[in-house]
């Protein structure tokens, strides 16, 4: 893969390894909360302060990182193809993010806007109303979280339709608070043992080839739906990913997407794109529905937003996002000043360094050098390559003609790649899919040697 110069990320300083300060120190030798330690050692602290639910795919803790490169604090590294789960589409500590995080922590880092205003919650407001599809005026409120952003998506449709349902899709993510696990189609880990769940939430089906569902059928059950349980006069709105996150990075297909617009216009629901993942340039796009030509009522973001700042957001039409009376809205952390900082600086780098193009150029190199990897050490076992963009997936069968999922090959290349420095997450309702989340600043030498452990895994896993 050889970027076109538009498509050629701005250099950046080279990576430079863990300083001497990292290195192994016990931590009954340095002052509480300052200490490093072995991997192991801070497993045992982490089983012993840290509850089980929060659950970590890597055995490891970080020290130092740089781009799509990281240090853990044994000085090992790791080319990192997570990015804190598309969150660094800049890459880690983006020079530019940084900087404005800094320039901003000299002058305040907290008022609460709801107390005192910050021009930049306003200017980043601006820049989200520009960036989002459709001519119509748009606003935004700024939050902490993308399930954060969710529920007050849902309330300010719930607040301007004046209606309560909700649909969302099976194998959908939309995050772990209770509304928001309600919406979500998937119960292991996340709605495992924690019901009930809010009422008037309903679930249709995803369209999906490995399950047999097509458009149309997904299109029969959705209006099906309508007719026995989801009385369309009480949907509030529809919530779709335009790209699976979570449940596996499949795109929806535009014809379902143009469908459900039709749909929401016929009935006067709304139509909530939850971008949280697919946004800020992961699909070469700024967001996936772009990709489709349908503009929706509103728009959930976070993630990639802010170059690992913590920032989410709700992006909609003004007259929906109006619907909330004055103090409807808020939070005392929403929109942090910082994070509006980075999250500026994020924009602007995307834009500048031509991170839309680089995310389709990266994607292409993933799918080409999958297929490729995938028929040399595993010919019978990857059942799918799919994407958008550098939103890219691998999918792995037990074999190819029962089609049957195979989550413990995913668990051991996983394991595999890992022992051998390269970062690996895996996606879908099985667990059987790897999904590729590699900051879209990384250079093509870093991608290539992390396909390249990529292949190494995958052969070893295939040979156990």
């Amino acid at each position: 893969m050889t970027p076109t110069p538009e498509t050629t990320p701005t250099p950046r300083p080279a990576a430079t390894p863990p300083r001497p300060s990292l290195s192994v120190v016990s931590h009954a030798a340095t002052p509480a909360g300052t200490g490093h330690g072995s991997n192991a050692a801070l497993l045992a602290r982490r089983a012993s302060a840290v509850p089980r639910g929060v659950g970590s795919a890597a055995p490891v803790f970080a020290a130092y990182a740089e781009n799509a490169e990281l240090w853990d604090v044994e000085g090992r590294r790791y080319i990192d193809f997570v990015g804190g789960i598309a969150v660094l589409n800049t890459g880690h500590r983006h020079p530019r993010v940084v900087a404005a995080a800094k320039a901003q922590e000299d002058l305040y880092t907290h008022t609460s806007f709801q107390v005192v205003q910050y021009e930049p919650y306003v200017a980043l407001a601006e820049r989200l109303n520009a960036l989002a599809p459709g001519d119509r005026s748009k606003k935004t409120l700024l939050v902490t979280t993308g399930a954060e952003a969710v529920e007050n998506a849902v309330k300010i449709a719930r607040a301007f339709t004046g209606r309560p349902g909700v649909i969302a899709f099976t194998g959908s993510y939309h995050g772990r608070t209770l509304l928001t696990l309600g919406l979500t189609g998937k119960i292991s880990p996340y709605k495992k043992d924690v019901g009930p769940f809010p009422s008037d939430i309903f679930r249709a089906p995803f369209p999906n080839a490995r399950d047999g569902i097509t458009v149309q059928d997904a299109l029969i059950a959705l209006r099906n739906l309508m007719l026995t349980d989801a009385q369309p006069e009480r949907i509030a709105a529809i919530i779709i990913e335009p790209v699976l996150g979570e449940g596996g990075y499949t795109p929806v297909p535009t014809e379902m997407l143009q469908a459900l617009r039709e749909i929401c216009d016929t009935h006067g629901i709304l139509l909530i794109a939850d971008e949280i993942q697919s946004g800020f340039g992961r699909t070469g796009a700024w967001f996936a529905i772009e990709h489709s030509g349908v503009v929706p009522d509103l728009i959930t973001v976070a993630k990639s937003m802010a170059g690992g700042y913590p920032i989410a957001g709700v992006i909609g039409r003004a007259d929906v996002m109006d619907a909330m009376a004055p103090g409807g809205l808020g939070g005392t952390y929403g929109g942090n000043p910082v994070a509006c900082a980075a999250a500026l600086a994020a924009i602007d780098a995307i834009e500048e360094e031509g991170l839309l193009a680089r995310s389709t150029a990266i994607g292409a190199h993933f799918k080409d050098r999958l297929a490729q990897i995938g028929a040399e050490a595993a010919p019978d076992r990857v059942w799918d390559i799919r994407g958008l963009g550098g939103m890219v997936a691998i999918e792995f069968a037990t074999d190819m003609a029962s089609g049957a999922p195979d989550a413990d090959l995913t668990k051991r290349l996983v394991a595999h790649a890992l022992q051998r420095g390269l970062i690996l997450l895996s996606c879908g309702l099985h667990g059987n899919a790897v999904r590729i989340m590699v900051p879209l600043t990384a250079s093509d030498a870093l991608i290539d040697e992390g396909l390249a452990i990529f292949a190494e895994a995958l052969a070893v896993a295939v040979a156990e």
